[in-house]
C-alpha cells in the first residue's frame, strides 16, 4: 500500500454533499419538466438527446435521462473515480424520478421565449449546484474528457460541437424558431452553472509592476486590509531586476484597488483575473481603521 490513503467523507460532509446534489437534480427536473420540455425547447448533452428521443417515441423522459447516462457512467468510472459516479449516479437518479413525478404538472408558462429563460436559469443553478458537490448530470463531459486524449480537441471544444449538433437537430425534429429557443436556454444555463460554481463572491488575482512597490504594498495593506506578496521578476527587453506585487481581493475592492495603485504610480502596469477558488493562506481581511 502506498502512503497516499483515500480520503474518506466526514458523515456532515457525506449529508452535506446529498442533500445539495438532490437540491439541485430536482432543479434540474423543474427546468425541465415545467419549462423546457412541454415548450420542446431542449437542452445540449445527453438531456438533450434524451428531450428528442422522448419525442420521438412517447417514452418517458426520465427513462431515457437514466439508460443514456449509464454507458457514460461505466466508461468514465476508472477515469474519474468512485465518488464522482456514486455522485452522478445518485444525481441522474434523482433526476430521472424527478421528471417522472412532474411530468403531469403543467407548465408554468407557455410562452417559448420566458420558458427558454426561466428553464435555463433554473437548469442552469440545478446542475451548477450538483457540479459544486461532486457529481454531474451529464454523460457528455465524461465523453469529453475521455476522447481528450485521442483527439486535437480540449474538452470543452468537445462539448461544444457535440452540443450545436443536438441544438441544430432540434430545428429539423421541431422547428427552426424552436432551436434558436434552445440555443438562448442552452447559454442562459451554460453562464448560470459558471455563477453557481464560482458564487457570487468571485475572487480576483491582482499582478502589479511598478517602481514604488514599497508604497503601493503598503497602502493595500493598510487602506484594503488585504496581504501581498512580492514575487522578483526580470524584464524580457531591459533584463532588469522587476519587483512584482500579488495579491487576492474580492469583485467589490477591484475599484478601490486600482485607484489606488493609479494614485501612487500612473505608470504601474496592473493586471486583474478571475480565480474560482481561494483557500488556506492570509486570504481573511482585515479590519480597515
Amino acid at each position: 500500500m502506498g502512503s497516499q490513503q483515500h480520503h474518506k467523507l466526514s458523515k456532515l460532509e457525506v449529508l452535506r454533499r446529498v442533500l445539495f446534489i438532490t437540491l439541485g437534480a430536482v432543479l434540474v427536473s423543474v427546468g425541465l419538466e415545467i419549462f423546457l420540455v412541454p415548450n420542446q425547447i431542449i437542452d445540449g448533452g445527453i438531456v438533450g438527446i434524451s428531450i428528442i428521443s422522448s419525442y420521438l417515441s412517447g417514452l418517458p423522459l426520465g427513462l431515457f435521462l437514466f439508460l443514456l447516462n449509464l454507458p457514460f457512467l461505466v466508461l468514465g468510472y476508472k477515469q474519474i473515480g468512485k465518488t464522482f459516479a456514486i455522485s452522478t449516479l445518485y444525481g441522474v437518479t434523482v433526476m430521472s424520478i424527478g421528471t417522472f413525478l412532474l411530468h403531469p404538472v403543467p407548465p408554468l408558462t407557455v410562452e417559448p421565449f420566458l420558458a427558454a429563460i426561466f428553464g435555463g436559469v433554473i437548469l442552469g443553478i440545478g446542475v451548477g449546484m450538483v457540479i459544486r458537490f461532486g457529481g454531474s448530470l451529464d454523460g457528455t463531459e465524461i465523453v469529453a474528457i475521455l476522447f481528450n486524449k485521442r483527439l486535437p480537441f480540449s474538452v470543452g471544444e468537445t462539448v461544444m460541437f457535440f452540443n450545436l449538433f443536438i441544438l441544430g437537430s432540434a430545428g429539423f425534429v421541431y422547428s427552426w424558431d424552436r432551436a434558436m429557443y434552445s440555443l438562448i436556454a442552452y447559454y442562459i444555463a451554460f453562464r448560470m452553472i459558471d455563477i453557481t460554481i464560482e458564487g457570487f463572491d468571485e475572487s480576483k488575482a491582482v499582478w502589479i509592476i511598478s517602481e514604488e512597490s514599497n508604497e503601493i504594498g503598503d497602502a493595500i495593506m493598510s487602506r484594503l486590509g488585504r496581504g501581498v506578496t512580492y514575487l522578483h521578476g526580470e524584464g524580457g527587453f531591459t533584463g532588469g531586476s522587476k519587483r512584482v506585487i500579488f495579491c487576492v481581493i474580492t469583485r467589490l475592492e477591484e475599484a478601490k484597488m486600482k485607484s489606488i495603485v493609479h494614485e501612487l504610480d500612473p505608470v504601474a502596469f496592473l493586471a486583474v483575473g478571475n480565480i474560482h477558488d481561494v483557500k488556506g493562506g492570509r486570504f481573511k481581511k482585515r479590519d480597515i481603521h
